[in-house]
Order: structure tokens, then sequence, then C-alpha cells
């Protein structure tokens, strides 16, 4: 069998994590700083890390008897639009993660070992994509939002206009208690 220049591997994909030095030990810790452009898009919506991006991941291995113990904390940022002017927002990222990657065995688990590779590529995507705010806004507000002619805002301040069918129920309280009690 061809043996495979671990460096060559690793160097094409950022998220490829060499812990040879880690498997089979059961206590041994190392951690890793890692910052690179982000290979690929990460999201959808109004607000997605844009390939190009960089990512700065901090991540501490630890080597169990199960596997080995990823976890750590990914900064970036997120660009898109607001969710109410439409203006264009970027928003920082900060994000935590923590997974297991189990030796090869009989029973599958979410994340293996590849040979002495980690591929921390799922776990970094799956947790920024989380993170991502479903409706974006602008942290100090939005500017005035220029609404078309014969549109209009009803605010939280404003009254709400009643719909005169439920004008019979406007004397009712909460506080009214003439239930009859049926035996």
């Amino acid at each position: 069998m061809p043996r495979v220049d671990c460096r060559a591997v690793t160097a094409g994909n950022p998220y490829l994590l060499n812990v040879r030095d880690l498997i089979r030990h059961p206590g041994e810790m190392r951690e890793r700083h890692l910052e690179f452009p982000a290979p690929e898009h990460l999201g959808e919506g109004l607000v997605a890390v844009r390939a190009g991006t960089e990512l700065d991941v901090d991540v501490r291995l630890e080597s169990l008897h199960e596997g080995v113990l990823a976890s750590g904390h990914v900064s970036t940022r997120a660009d898109g639009e607001c969710a109410r002017c439409l203006e264009p927002l970027s928003l920082p990222v900060e994000v935590e993660f923590g997974e297991l990657f189990a030796y090869p065995a009989d029973e599958p688990f979410d994340h293996e070992l590849s040979g002495d590779l980690l591929d921390l590529e799922p776990v970094v995507r799956d947790a920024v994509v989380l993170a991502l705010p479903f409706r974006p806004v602008h942290a100090d507000g939005c500017e005035e939002i220029d609404l078309g002619p014969g549109i209009t805002l009803i605010t939280a301040d404003a009254p709400a206009p009643v719909d005169d069918r439920w004008a019979a129920l406007k004397g009712f309280t909460a506080g009214d208690t003439n239930v009859r009690e049926e035996s």
C-alpha cells in the first residue's frame, strides 16, 4: 500500500488535522489555532459566511479511550441583508463546538477518525450555520423605512383598528365571571 504524505492532504483541506500523536494515548491533549479563508459558502438565507471570508478556529484535541474529543471556538463574519430594511449587514459570528471523533468500530458514530486524520469541516460548518440569525437586523436599529404610497405601518404604540364584527364584545372584560354552573 503506497504511503500518503499527510502534509499534502491537510494542505488541500484546511479542516483536516493530523492527530497521529493522540491516537490511543488517553490523557494526551493538544491545542491548535487555525486561520484560513472559508473554502465554501456557509449558510443560506439573509446572512451567510461567504466563501473566502476568514475563519479563525481555536481547537483543543483530547485523546480519550473512545476516540479524540475536539472542542473549540470559531470566529468569523457573516454578510447579507437586514430583515427589516434590506440594507447590507455584516455580523460577527462567535460559536463554540464540541464533538467526539470515535475510533473506527463496528458500531457507527456521527464522526469517526479517518486513519490519522480528523475532519473538522462538518462540525465547524454545523456550528456556524446554526449560529446564524434567521431574521438579522441592524444592532443600532434601521434608518427610517420608506414605505410606498398608501402603505401604513402599525406600530406597537398605535391602537389597532377594531373590526365591527367584534363590537359586541367591547364591553366584556376578563373580570366578568358570570358562568353558569351545570349540574
